[in-house]
């Protein structure tokens, strides 16, 4: 199991791109010019138009000095995106202040910069922003021009009306930003917990393919070797009894046929016993699963149940076994003092449980194990697991066509059990790239 994984640095992995703001403010430029112009032109009402458009050529300015200095995939510091989603900030409240304030139906517009931040931004900065916007939000209760309207007339609105509009851009800042933030932390999280999945595939497929190494490395000493042994032994010839470099000479003969030995066994390891070794019994499966947990104080029971027709045989897979491995070192870490394993198989499934002594799953989470960074148990042996290790197992083995399920025992003295089912199909047909038990490319 994995007790911790460092993950990537916020900071390098989620910045904010460039482009994605630059575009959001065009498109921001373009409605706020229209509304603009549909203002003062179509509905003729008295309007600081020449101060708008200053604002509004403010951020089109802004647009093109990024365009024109950065690349369009270019990701932001995280305080660079912060300075200009608060430059969007105060653009937006300068033409509110202009057009009524929050009197005006726009000024919900102002959870815009927040949400963005929510979403791509440390919490702290995305805090920090939502309360410079609501304080100016506050600020235009009171300090504002009026609001747009036919000339000689002034629309004048109830405080209660703004009050409530004050109320409603304060909620959806907060609302939004959080809602906004939980669900990209998510994703985030998730992203992060497959990248790690990916990493542990990538490793175990290198370990599978250091037979086809050791056989290439065998074929290609080959020749070196036996060119080096020609020599030592012409060499031996010609010295005769030379008692000053005979020992020397039949020494490096003898130790280059010693390397030839040792790979002509690597050779034969590669191409005679590469069907034996890649196809794994379920008892043997189990044996090998365990052993490396045995000598940590927690006696490992097994107990084979119904067994139906012959053994079934998979095909060997680190993934597989790496999935299995840290289910039983999970139920190790958390037994008081004994973890059971049992086995069995009939005509249709080929099921394998792992249950333990220890406390189980809390009720409260046990709908969601398995989800990236869900420690599933806590206690002084937990070792402070993000919960990464079990998401890594379950993704192995769900991609290997087994099903998982994750429940508590009814039997006195036991704990946590985790059980999985493969359909015997699934277990015995590794040449099926979608079910085989131990695919996971």
């Amino acid at each position: 199991m994995i007790k911790k994984l460092q993950t990537p640095d916020f900071q390098q992995t989620h910045r904010l791109r460039l482009n994605t703001l630059i575009r959001l403010r065009w498109l921001a430029i373009i409605g706020q010019s229209v509304t603009v112009v549909f203002v003062a032109y179509w509905l003729d009402y008295p309007l600081a138009v020449s101060l708008c458009f200053a604002l509004i050529a403010c951020s089109a300015w802004l647009n093109l000095l990024l365009t024109f200095r950065f690349p369009s995939a270019h990701r932001l510091q995280p305080l660079a995106a912060l300075g200009i989603l608060t430059f969007d900030a105060l653009q937006l409240a300068g033409l509110l202040y202009m057009t009524g304030g929050l009197t005006n139906p726009f000024s919900l517009l102002m959870t815009v910069p927040v949400v963005i931040s929510a979403t791509s931004l440390p919490l702290r900065m995305t805090a920090l922003l939502g309360g410079f916007v609501m304080a100016m939000a506050t600020a235009l209760v009171f300090v504002h021009l009026p609001l747009p309207w036919t000339a000689g007339a002034e629309l004048a609105m109830p405080f209660v009306y703004v009050a409530g509009m004050w109320t409603a851009v304060m909620s959806s800042i907060a609302f939004t930003a959080i809602y906004a933030w939980r669900v990209a932390e998510e994703a985030r999280l998730l992203a992060n917990a497959l990248a790690a999945t990916e990493l542990v595939l990538q490793r175990e497929q290198h370990l599978s393919a250091l037979d086809g190494l050791a056989a290439a490395a065998a074929h290609e000493l080959g020749t070196p070797l036996a060119t080096i042994a020609l020599v030592a032994k012409e060499m031996e010839r010609a010295l005769g009894k030379d008692t000053k470099f005979h020992e020397d000479v039949t020494l490096l003969r003898s130790q280059s046929e010693r390397c030839r030995q040792i790979l002509k066994r690597l050779t034969s390891l590669s191409s005679e016993s590469e069907e034996h070794l890649a196809r794994l019994p379920l008892t043997s499966l189990v044996e090998e699963v365990i052993a490396p947990h045995r000598d940590f104080g927690i006696s490992i029971k097994l107990e084979p149940g119904e067994r139906v027709g012959a053994e079934p045989v998979g095909r060997r897979n680190a993934g597989v076994i790496y999935g299995l491995g840290n289910l039983v070192e999970n139920a190790v870490d958390f037994a008081a003092s004994a973890v059971t394993i049992r086995w069995r198989w009939d005509d249709r499934s080929v099921v394998f449980e792992i249950v333990d002594d220890g406390p189980g799953f809390p009720p409260e989470i046990i709908d969601r194990i398995g989800e990236p960074y869900m420690s599933t148990r806590q206690g002084p042996e937990s070792g402070g697991g993000l919960g990464l290790g079990l998401f890594i197992a379950k993704t192995l083995l769900e991609r290997s066509g087994a099903t998982l399920a994750f429940y508590n025992a009814n039997e006195r003295g036991k704990g946590a059990v985790v059980q999985i089912d493969w359909p015997r199909e699934v277990f015995l047909n590794p040449g099926s790239a979608s079910s085989s038990m131990f695919d996971t490319a």
